[in-house]
C-alpha cells in the first residue's frame, strides 16, 4: 500500500496549531481497516479496541515509513484475539484481509504466497511485542462507560432516555475514537465521561440538579475511581 509523502511521526503526534499530523489520515484509514476486519472476523469490541491500542502505540515508538502499516495492523488484530483471549486462526486473519482489499477476488489457495504471508504476520507480531516490551494488555472505557450509562439512566427522566439515543451515541463516540490516538493519551474513565458528556450535548440533554450540585456531575465520574 503506497502511503502519501512527507515527514513521518508517530501516531501520537499532531501538526501545526493542533492539526492532526499528515500520517494521521493514513493512520485513521488502516484503524478503520481494523475495525471492519474485527467485525468480518466476530472481534468482540474489547479485542477490537485493543488490536487498534497496539496499532497506535506501536507507531508511537516508530517511524511510519520503516512499516507497512496494514501489516502491522494485521499483526495488531491476531496480538489482540491472543491478548484479549479470543484467539484467531491466521488463515481466517489472512482470508478478511484479502477480501477487504480485493473484494471481487477469490479465497487465497493455500500456495507459496500464503505460507508468506503467513510467515509475515507471525514475525512481524514477535517484532511489535518487542517493541512494546511485551506490555500489550490494556485498560479500556467500556466498563467505565457502561457503568456511567447505568448510573445515569436511573438519575435521568426515563421519558427523556427514551426518546434519544444517548447511549446509542456514547458508544459510536468511543469506537470512533480509536480511530486516532486518544486511547493512550487519557485515562480512560476521563475517555468514558467525555464521549457521554458530548453525546448529552448533541442532544440537549440536561443533568438534573446540575446547576444546584456543587460539583458537575461529569467531575464526580472522573474522580480517580477504579472498576475491577
Amino acid at each position: 500500500m503506497e502511503i502519501p509523502g512527507g515527514r513521518r511521526r508517530g501516531a501520537c503526534s499532531a501538526g501545526p496549531e493542533g492539526q492532526p499530523a499528515p500520517e494521521a489520515r493514513v493512520h485513521f484509514r488502516v484503524a478503520r481497516f481494523i475495525m471492519e476486519a474485527g467485525v468480518k472476523l466476530g472481534m468482540r469490541s474489547i479485542p477490537i479496541a485493543t488490536a487498534c491500542t497496539i496499532y497506535h502505540k506501536f507507531f508511537c515508538d516508530t517511524n511510519l515509513d520503516a512499516y507497512d502499516p496494514y501489516l502491522i495492523a494485521v499483526s495488531s488484530i491476531y496480538s489482540a484475539g491472543k491478548a484479549e483471549k479470543q484467539h484467531l486462526r491466521t488463515h481466517d486473519i489472512i482470508n478478511v484481509s484479502n477480501r477487504y482489499f480485493h473484494p471481487s477476488g477469490e479465497p487465497l489457495e493455500l500456495d507459496s504466497r500464503f505460507w508468506e504471508l503467513r510467515d509475515s504476520i507471525v514475525q512481524c507480531e514477535l517484532l511489535m511485542l518487542r517493541v512494546l516490551r511485551f506490555q500489550v494488555s490494556f485498560q479500556h472505557p467500556h466498563k467505565y462507560l457502561l457503568h456511567y450509562l447505568v448510573s445515569l439512566k436511573n438519575w435521568l427522566n426515563r421519558h427523556s432516555w427514551q426518546r434519544t439515543p444517548v447511549a446509542v451515541t456514547a458508544w459510536a463516540l468511543l469506537r470512533d475514537s480509536y480511530h486516532g490516538g486518544l486511547c493512550l493519551r487519557f485515562q480512560a474513565q476521563h475517555i468514558a465521561v467525555a464521549v457521554l458528556y458530548l453525546a448529552l450535548q448533541v442532544y440537549g440533554v440536561e443533568v438534573p440538579a446540575e446547576v444546584k450540585a456543587e460539583k458537575p456531575w461529569w467531575q464526580i465520574y472522573t474522580m480517580d475511581t477504579e472498576i475491577p
